[in-house]
């Protein structure tokens, strides 16, 4: 198998009262009121250090078919599908296993903010569980074998202002998955109630936006002299 592979993740936080009193300190070390205080601890999902990973997607964006490795204790015997998309459930090592073992297999990488987030995030908790990696997730910048659409876009920082998904989506009139109400923010809290099938769910849109995104940039905005 070869080719292009769209990912993208979500996380969250770990529960702030499960950390040692020195980690606890530091995390509120800038934390004045109290409002500082409910910042930081609604922020802990933002690092591999402070949160885990609870889905992986993957979407082949010429076959329109993937997979989602999410954190469930109910494991299914046999994962259920929809549309072409089949729903994985398993611990945050085991997702992680399992995302390394598809993740070989591919040739070029697509995401939005992987270089800044989803790659780091999913390097270093593979390294708290002991996982090695079976690819660069993080090659040169220059060669694509990871394209970063936010890099991309933003012209590897040549333009200093970035946008969010759901901002690019818009302008190029690409149906991006937050209007369907649900938003990266609300997956904590879709997680403390246990609806995981619907955080995974909720990961096929961003999938599927990041494709769009990625084709559009390639017809648009890459320079092609031979087209």
């Amino acid at each position: 198998m070869s080719g292009k592979i769209v990912i993208d993740i979500e996380t969250v936080g770990k529960d702030f009262d499960t950390f040692d009193e020195i980690s606890r300190e530091y995390l509120l070390k800038y934390a004045d009121t109290e409002e500082d205080i409910k910042a930081a601890k609604e922020g802990l999902g933002f690092s591999p250090l402070t949160g885990e990973v609870v889905a992986i997607g993957m979407l082949n964006p010429d076959t329109d078919r993937g997979v989602v490795y999410y954190q469930s204790p109910e494991i299914l015997q046999e994962p259920l599908e929809e549309e072409g998309i089949e729903y994985v459930a398993d611990t945050e090592a085991g997702i992680l296993r399992r995302f390394w073992e598809t993740v070989r297999h591919y040739d070029q990488i697509i995401t939005f903010n992987g270089r800044g987030f989803d790659a780091p995030f999913l390097l270093i908790r593979s390294a708290v569980h002991k996982i090695r990696p079976t690819k660069e997730l993080m090659p040169n910048r220059y060669k694509l074998l990871h394209a970063d659409l936010l890099d991309l876009l933003t012209f590897y920082g040549s333009v200093r202002r970035k946008f969010s998904l759901h901002m690019w989506c818009n302008a190029f009139g690409i149906k991006s998955p937050k209007e369907e109400g649900i938003t990266g923010y609300e997956v904590p809290e879709l997680f403390k109630q246990q609806q995981y099938l619907t955080i995974a769910r909720y990961c096929v849109g961003d999938l599927y936006a990041t494709k769009e995104l990625f084709e559009y940039w390639d017809r648009y905005v890459r320079f092609n002299p031979d087209r």
